[in-house]
């Protein structure tokens, strides 16, 4: 069941992409990003910017109490296929919820790009995760390999690990700061430079999952993860740290 968020403020919001679909076909991408943060996972979670529901189920096997699927957009909500009873769809933004401590761990997979106000939106979650819990981020790197790919579905920004280590919020620490999927940044920059492609065909995202990622896998950790077209960020907040 899609549920209201309880801000009454905030406007109707509208995805503009049209990738969700495509990039749910991207499954040994999806494994290995998802291994990198499985054992960060637990409690009660919170997934802003869930989409049409393709990481909530690729991540249902997890453990956790409780799974909030946060969609700004009440027709993607929509679309959303709970896996379990324990899941359940709220329609708005990390602003929706009071400000207090309640999840203990905060997703954002593929989201923050799309937030103008990056620092602001990690302060907002900061506020609902608990002491001792994960706030991740997942996010596209480097802003030279901004193309109009990012243009067509909204990205303001790609990021890399410095960008990234700056919007620490306060009470926090880094416990994983990585780039992952070096072989996929060569794709990445063709299509920047010669393709400029506003979408990847299935194609392109076929032979890339398939061929470059499994290479990926190998190369990530012999070049100490400081290459390659995504981010991953992973805080911690502190035990001491009552409110941020």
């Amino acid at each position: 069941m899609v549920e209201p968020g309880w801000s009454t403020s905030a406007a109707p919001f509208a995805y503009a992409g049209q990738e969700l679909e495509l990039f749910q076909e991207a499954r040994r991408w999806k494994r290995y990003w998802s291994a990198a943060i499985g054992r960060y996972i637990s409690g009660d979670v919170l997934e802003v910017g869930a989409g049409i529901g393709a990481n909530t189920n690729l991540l249902a096997g997890r453990p956790f109490q409780r799974w909030v699927c946060l969609e700004p957009d009440a027709g993607l909500a929509a679309r959303v296929a709970l896996p379990t009873e324990r899941h359940r769809v709220v329609v708005g933004t990390a602003g929706t919820f009071s400000p207090e401590p309640q999840f203990d761990t905060i997703l954002y997979l593929d989201v923050l790009e799309h937030i103008e106000d990056d620092y602001g939106e990690l302060r907002t979650a900061g506020k609902l995760l608990r002491p001792g819990g994960a706030l991740i981020v997942l996010a596209p790197a480097h802003m030279y390999l901004f193309s109009p790919f990012d243009r067509a579905i909204g990205h303001f920004r790609r990021y890399n690990a410095a960008m990234l280590r700056s919007l620490t919020p306060p009470g926090f620490q880094i416990e994983r700061l990585w780039y992952l999927d070096c072989c996929g940044a060569l794709a990445s920059l063709g299509n920047r430079f010669w393709l400029r492609s506003p979408i990847p065909t299935r194609r392109q995202l076929w032979t890339w999952d398939r061929f470059l990622v499994p290479c990926s896998r190998r190369l990530d950790p012999l070049v100490g993860h400081r290459a390659g077209k995504s981010v991953l960020a992973i805080w911690s907040k502190s035990r001491a740290c009552d409110d941020v």
